[in-house]
């Protein structure tokens, strides 16, 4: 089983770990899965760190690639079927672009998305797996 880690989790787990929770700390720290963390994510942090709406502490978006490798992430780009299909997944009350993208590649990638995001859930009848 692997995992797709959401972007607050990515982050907490560099900046803030104590906010994660547990479960997901422990699938975290455990080295046998893979633990992916989607180019979409570092799209989503630069854009908001260009808007002044997140602070790094510290850290500048350019280097997060080479701090998830070095934390153990593998880092998965948006590739070409994914991004095209991506009008094939259902409309729900979450109408973020990057949640929505990520929830469609995890269940493109057929990876669990590694979340304490509860809005998320309305997508488990159309595929996501969840590990909460």
């Amino acid at each position: 089983m692997n995992y797709l880690v959401d972007t607050h989790i990515f982050l907490w787990s560099i900046i803030s770990p104590k906010k994660i929770p547990q479960k997901i700390r422990k699938i975290l720290n455990d080295p046998e899965p893979t633990k992916f963390v989607s180019v979409l994510s570092f799209w989503e942090i630069s854009l908001k760190f260009s808007l002044d709406k997140i602070d790094l502490v510290g850290i500048l978006p350019d280097e997060l690639p080479d701090i998830a490798k070095k934390a153990n992430f593998d880092i998965i780009d948006l590739d070409v079927k994914t991004a095209s299909s991506y009008h094939k997944l259902p409309k729900t009350n979450n109408k973020d672009p990057f949640d929505r993208m990520l929830v469609w590649q995890a269940i493109q990638k057929n990876l669990y998305l590694l979340t304490k995001d509860r809005d998320f859930s309305d997508y488990k009848n159309h595929g996501l797996k969840i590990a909460l």
